[in-house]
């Protein structure tokens, strides 16, 4: 005789449920969701049994330092698909299952009340329910247990089976059996998935990047970190929450950059702050123009008693006269002639920084070292890091050095400057990032943003992916803002600050409209502050947009629709130069819709279709919008809607919707 082997199932194989298709759930649970303190995690299964039996389930949920999981019910929303939420009260790793079971009970409820319809109750429907009922009885405790002994004897006591069956369908019966089901075949996901948590900043964030060696208000004279100091005020006036520095370490002589790329250098030209290492030391040492330690960490903390976070750049690349380059010389690669590879990118060299081999045999030691530097920093007060290029270094070892720095301190925010391939990019999310760069810059029609930011917020990619939008870089100056005059710097900026909850600029060049290129067709700045000290504010720009950036960050923090990505929602319209969307909260108490210009030269107009109801407007009903840049209010009346901009005067609208109004007599009080 063939004798099979014991399945090593729940139960002996009794189990009946199957629960499937859990979201959110990233590459089977390998990687966690992200969300930050006060936020909700909405999640949804597939759960169904065999036959007609009725199901019961729970989401279970827990902080990792708990070892008792929140239950909450699951909630039918049809075609067997079921859905629950917990809410992120703390920071620090949460972790998520779903379990389901046959709910006996409610399907012999269920029953009940057909064969009630029916005329058909008997004494034996009658004593099965009662034995349910005992049986939860014996897994209640205290008073609940009395109760539920008393309900089964009640059940069965009543003469007519009909007025039985009537005491059993009681709301009060249904209660007390839902707190105490039966769960010993029940069904449970076969993973627990992880969820990690960040601050209120890896999900809202204006970043403002400008280089410490240009902030001296004498032309000529290196700039220090108390230059920087000097202009907190400024930026904290703008809206600015976090101030990105490039690399503050010494500067390397061998090999290094001059004016405008230039592969020599004068005696006074600084070289590129990503050359990292001189004989002042390494990526644990502060360039000597600079000022001292304590200087930084003066800049620190005076930046955050203006409500500003300090982020470093980390660039895990080495200057020819790094320290490591002598001390660690297995660290890098090494060319037939014995000496270090220096990057390439053929036909382009980089002579001046050498790569890290991160398949040396020494790679335990390298990984420990650079999360040492990590952590030294995060010693003096950084909690956040923009890092250079995370691409070109293993993915594994992201995610342990992020793991590691976040185990420690788990308000760190790791934001990927990675413009590559998506899936790469992606996948350095997926592994630990906080924050990515994105495409934005290069995304300049409507259909273009239209595509790109939905995919970012209507697929899987929102649960782990957190786009920080910049509208300009050292290394980015796009063809748009080269070419748009003015205009064009207000639209993009309204593009960068609305579309996603995070963004930035390359600060003093934004604010003065720079839209000088190196050569044509190039992104490059012409006299870049990468390799040459600048003096923005006194160099006598005629532009200056610093109110108008101060006023829409201003917006971004008085309206928390715009605090988050996850709603936004585009809308048509009949003229292509003209872009539509809006977002809300979660309970719709704030609406903005947006709509801009693309068009940075001639007067676009067109009609917009916003679908009332998506606003909370009944179809037929008037609604006032308000436009928070030019303080103008609208009357707008059922889905489709004027609108004209000139962006001569300002290259779009972020309208407000104040409420629905039954007449034009509400309108005129409203103004």
């Amino acid at each position: 005789m063939h004798r099979t082997s014991t399945p090593e199932m729940p139960a002996a194989g009794r189990s009946r449920v199957v629960i499937e298709s859990v979201t959110p759930e990233i590459d089977c649970g390998q990687f966690p969701i992200k969300r930050v303190v006060g936020e909700t995690v909405i999640v949804e299964a597939d759960v169904f049994v065999d036959g007609h039996d009725v199901i019961s389930g729970l989401l279970l949920s827990r902080p990792v330092d708990q070892a008792e999981w929140s239950e909450t019910p699951l909630r039918e929303l049809g075609n067997d698909r079921w859905r629950a939420s917990f809410s992120i009260d703390r920071m620090i790793r949460y972790e998520y299952s779903v379990e389901a079971w046959v709910d006996h009970f409610r399907t012999w409820r269920r029953d009940l009340r057909k064969r009630l319809e029916a005329g058909q109750v008997t004494q034996a429907d009658l004593l099965m329910g009662s034995d349910l009922v005992r049986q939860a009885a014996a897994r209640a405790k205290g008073e609940e247990r009395r109760r539920l002994k008393r309900w089964a004897d009640s059940v069965v006591a009543v003469p007519d089976p009909a007025e039985g069956a009537r005491l059993a369908l009681a709301d009060e019966l249904v209660g007390l059996m839902s707190r105490w089901p039966d769960r010993s075949l029940s069904t449970r996901y076969g993973r627990d998935l992880p969820v990690i948590v960040d601050p209120q900043k890896a999900r809202f964030s204006a970043w403002y990047e400008l280089f410490p060696r240009s902030t001296s208000s004498i032309p000529g004279k290196h700039g220090t970190f108390r230059d920087v100091e000097a202009q907190l005020p400024r930026v904290a006036k703008m809206g600015f929450d976090i101030i990105y520095l490039p690399p503050i370490h010494p500067v390397g002589d061998t090999k290094r950059k001059g004016r405008n790329n230039a592969l020599s250098a004068g005696p006074a030209d600084p070289g590129s702050p990503w050359a990292i290492g001189a004989k002042a030391g390494g990526h644990k040492s502060i360039e000597p123009l600079l000022g001292s330690l304590e200087d930084f960490r003066s800049l620190v903390m005076k930046a955050r008693g203006q409500g500003i976070e300090i982020a470093l750049d980390i660039a895990f690349q080495c200057s020819p006269d790094h320290p490591y380059a002598s001390e660690h010389s297995g660290w890098f690669r090494h060319r037939p002639d014995g000496t270090i590879q220096y990057a390439e990118n053929p036909p382009k060299k980089y002579e001046d920084i050498y790569p890290f081999d991160f398949e040396t045999s020494d790679w335990l030691a390298l990984w420990e070292e650079l999360r040492d530097v990590v952590m030294y920093w995060v010693d003096q007060g950084v909690r956040v890091f923009r890092v250079d290029n995370p691409h070109t270094k293993p993915f594994r070892f992201w995610g342990w050095l992020i793991g590691e720095v976040k185990s420690r301190h788990p308000d760190t925010i790791f934001l990927a400057e990675a413009f590559t391939r998506p899936k790469i990019m992606y996948h350095l999310a997926k592994v630990g990032f906080t924050q990515s760069y994105t495409y934005f810059p290069w995304r300049n029609t409507a259909w273009e943003l239209r595509q790109y930011h939905t995919q970012l917020t209507r697929s899987e990619v929102v649960e782990y992916f957190r786009p920080n939008s910049w509208a300009n870089t050292p290394d980015i100056l796009t063809e748009y803002l080269q070419t748009g005059g003015r205009p064009a710097f207000m639209a993009r900026l309204v593009l960068a600050a609305t579309l996603t909850a995070s963004y930035g600029i390359y600060g003093p060049p934004y604010e003065v409209c720079e839209n000088r290129p190196r050569d044509p067709g190039s992104e490059e700045y012409l006299d870049s502050e990468k390799y040459q000290i600048r003096h923005w504010l006194s160099e006598g720009h005629t532009e200056d947009l610093s109110e108008f950036i101060a006023l829409i960050n201003r917006i971004r923090k008085q309206n928390p629709a715009l605090q988050s990505d996850r709603s936004l929602v585009f809308y048509d319209c009949d003229n292509p130069q003209l872009l539509c969307y809006s977002k809300r909260t979660d309970d719709s108490s704030n609406i903005i819709m947006v709509v801009v210009s693309l068009d940075p030269h001639h007067i676009q107009s067109g009609w917009v279709e916003t679908p009332p109801r998506e606003l909370g407007i009944e179809p037929n009903d008037s609604y006032q919008v308000h436009d928070l840049i030019s303080g103008a209010r609208y009357l707008f009346q059922g889905r489709r809607n004027y609108v004209s901009i000139d962006p001569a005067k300002v290259p779009a609208h972020i309208l407000r919707v104040r409420r629905k109004l039954r007449s034009e007599r509400d309108f005129e009080y409203y103004l």
